[in-house]
């Protein structure tokens, strides 16, 4: 990593070599935000940004390895990712700039699994999504995700799922989320790793679309006992029911009262967090309910 030496600024430069004071409500920010979190996070800033016209957020979606690297740029002040600043990490920032940037959950997310519409396999236990992952599968399913490295959802994959082991050479790099929908509704035999919130929003058309294309797959739950699976619906990600979930961290490099603080308090509170459930993510910040329907025969 290099080193990063520059300091945290209150003001943007307006481009007449004036500096304009920011505010938690007035100027502009530039955060970088993990690829598989785009929808939920465009729904955030139209709403922040509703409540606070003054206010912009320039987001930049890219694998989550590369939003840490940005964090070291004087130009980024707010990263989302899908884990907080490692020791290295923070003794980096405390030698560097002697500030340790405050982190927190925010969400739960899980990793779906989509099939093409037409497929008949549409069930999985963890052993047979460990095997499409190393290549020793003989489902004959072409295995699509994000990226072969540096994004989040391989970072899982190698990490929670593998054990550490590489991914199979049949598995197949997609440039973004979007990407695997579409090679996944356009290829029978196709299977991909992707966010939920690319397709839990029951009240985004464009999501609704894609399901007309892709089934979500059902992934065996290891505690539920007996032969039991689940989809990343809520209520299994809250209860850890579905096997493949991860949380939604921030991380803040602001020192002074300005755009990040107020977006991050903004995600943190109510309004974020009911946005974070509408989405079908887990909020990590208020209550969550379940409660068991008797469902009638």
């Amino acid at each position: 990593m290099g080193l990063w030496a520059g300091s945290l600024w209150c003001g943007c430069n307006n481009g007449n070599g004036k500096i304009n004071q920011e505010t938690p409500t007035s100027g502009t920010i530039n955060i970088s935000v993990d690829e598989s979190f785009k929808p939920i996070i465009d729904s955030q800033i139209k709403v922040f940004e509703s409540s606070f016209p003054d206010a912009r957020i320039v987001v930049h979606y890219k694998a989550e390895a590369d939003c840490f690297r940005d964090l070291t740029n004087d130009s980024t002040r707010l990263i989302i990712v899908t884990r907080k600043l490692n020791k290295d990490e923070e003794k980096f920032y405390e030698n560097s700039v002697h500030f340790d940037p405050p982190s927190g959950i925010l969400a739960y997310d899980a990793i779906a699994v989509i099939v093409n519409g037409h497929s008949a396999d549409t069930i999985f236990t963890m052993k047979e999504i460990a095997e499409l992952l190393d290549g020793t599968s003989k489902k004959g399913l072409q295995v699509v995700m994000d990226g072969v490295s540096a994004t989040s959802t391989v970072r899982y994959a190698i990490d929670s799922v593998l054990k550490g082991r590489p991914l199979g050479k049949n598995v197949q790099a997609a440039r973004s989320s979007e990407q695997v929908l579409n090679f996944v509704s356009d290829n029978s035999n196709a299977i991909g790793f992707i966010g939920v919130s690319w397709i839990g929003d029951q009240d985004d058309p464009s999501q609704l679309s894609f399901l007309k294309k892709v089934k979500v797959a059902a992934i065996s739950c290891e505690t539920c006992g007996g032969e039991t699976y689940v989809e990343p619906y809520q209520a299994n990600i809250y209860l850890k029911r579905y096997p493949m979930t991860r949380g939604v961290y921030y991380i803040l490099k602001e020192n002074f009262d300005g755009i990040g603080n107020n977006f991050v308090n903004f995600l943190q509170y109510e309004r974020g967090q009911l946005i974070f459930r509408r989405a079908y993510l887990v909020p990590a910040r208020m209550s969550f309910e379940v409660r068991d329907v008797q469902m009638k025969p």
